[in-house]
């Protein structure tokens, strides 16, 4: 699905961003946004957030094993 890859580019841009911020003390959205409190920051850690959380559905759903042979 669509929204599951964009949700796992999501949680990986969080991903980074907390490595960032726990290896080298920089945050790399605040930075490029104005800040963490900025509207933008603040919108894209929501994003992030709300991604991480429907990847937790990922690790409860039933794979489908089929596949369609061409």
């Amino acid at each position: 699905m669509v929204i599951d890859r964009i949700a796992l580019i999501l949680a990986i841009i969080g991903a980074l961003n907390w490595g960032s911020i726990g290896i080298f003390g920089f945050d790399i959205v605040a930075y490029i946004c104005g800040g963490q409190l900025s509207t933008v920051s603040r919108v894209i850690f929501t994003l992030v957030g709300i991604a991480g959380l429907w990847c937790v559905s990922l690790l409860f759903r039933q794979r489908e094993e089929y596949r369609e042979d061409m």
